[in-house]
């Protein structure tokens, strides 16, 4: 039993100095992932530690204890290190903020401590494998809520420009399970579109109100079609128009609404962007700005966007899918 309390906290020890080191190294020695996972589409980074018990240990049951207790060790330090590659914006990662600013390596130490153990493998050859798993995003215990400071003015949503024509909007039905069936995934156009009720805009929205008569209404998000072009996923992306201005943004957003959600889904199935609800307006990025992180939109599509959400606040409520 004494035993077992000195190397128990010797694993406490370790695991805090294995924070200490990865949190601390110099950005100029080059870092690898190893076993660990960004996920963006399910939002959750993994981790994959090994571990194996000392040979001075005396019984099958401490030998498990003991690597199981190295493997979650390895697993911290392995989250550590993949939740620093993690992009919050564009131009910024988790491991730049923490170089910065010392409460953000608070907080991300605190997070990786919280993680969850979401499987554990012992090998035949006494060795323990133990994932773990910490989520994107959250009101507690995720990287956002880590890293994702709150913006001193909420902004409210650009206007249209008013020189530029919106352009014609385009839908598609996503993957929605109905009973036992799914719909197929297809374009439609305003006159083909199904009835759908205009949901209410959520309190506190932020966007401009639509022009009376040039919203279709009934839009329930957006999808931003950016196949080909190579976009990177970020925690925090913006979406602008082609004259640089910017016209989603997480300034835009309620703060808890955005740590809790996250402003925007990637998927590679257009089928599956079931974030942007069944009747989501859909545009198509023309290009990519700031190192492949933020899609650029046309100035029509950008303006057509803005009077959606005018009329049922899908920003507002980050209904917002990027396929990629």
């Amino acid at each position: 039993m004494e035993d077992m309390k000195r190397v128990s906290k010797l694993a406490t020890t370790l695991f805090a100095a294995a924070l200490l080191v990865c949190m601390t190294a110099a950005s100029a020695f080059a870092m690898s992932n190893g076993t660990g996972v960004i996920d963006y589409e399910n939002s959750k980074v993994t981790a994959t530690g090994i571990g194996v018990a000392p040979p001075t240990a005396v019984s099958e049951t401490q030998r498990r204890a003991l690597a199981r207790r190295a493997a979650q060790v390895d697993a911290y330090r392995q989250l550590v290190e993949t939740i620093k590659g993690v992009d919050v914006t564009s131009d910024s990662t988790v491991e730049l903020m923490m170089t910065t600013q010392d409460v953000v390596k608070t907080h991300v130490a605190a997070t990786v401590k919280g993680a969850r153990v979401v499987s554990v493998n012992y090998t035949s050859d006494g060795g323990c494998e133990l994932t773990m798993e910490v989520p994107m995003f959250g009101v507690t215990n995720s990287v956002a809520s880590a890293v994702m400071e709150k913006p001193a003015v909420k902004e409210t949503f650009p206007e249209p420009v008013a020189s530029v024509a919106p352009s014609a909007p385009t839908s598609v039905s996503v993957n929605v399970t109905v009973g036992q069936g799914t719909t197929t995934p297809s374009a439609t156009t305003p006159s083909t579109q199904p009835s759908v009720t205009q949901p209410t805009k959520p309190t506190g929205s932020s966007a401009a109100a639509a022009p009376v008569g040039s919203a279709v209404g009934g839009y329930t998000g957006l999808i931003v079609d950016c196949r080909g072009l190579g976009l990177k996923p970020v925690m925090s992306p913006v979406i602008k128009n082609a004259n640089g201005q910017a016209i989603y943004g997480y300034k835009n957003l309620d703060y808890d609404k955005v740590v809790s959600n996250g402003m925007a889904g990637y998927t590679t199935d257009m089928g599956r962007a079931t974030r942007a609800g069944s009747n989501p307006l859909v545009v198509k990025a023309v290009s990519l700005d700031n190192h492949n992180g933020n899609p650029v939109i046309s100035v029509a599509d950008a303006n057509r966007v803005l009077i959606e959400n005018g009329a049922t606040g899908f920003l507002d409520a980050t209904n917002v899918v990027f396929v990629r």
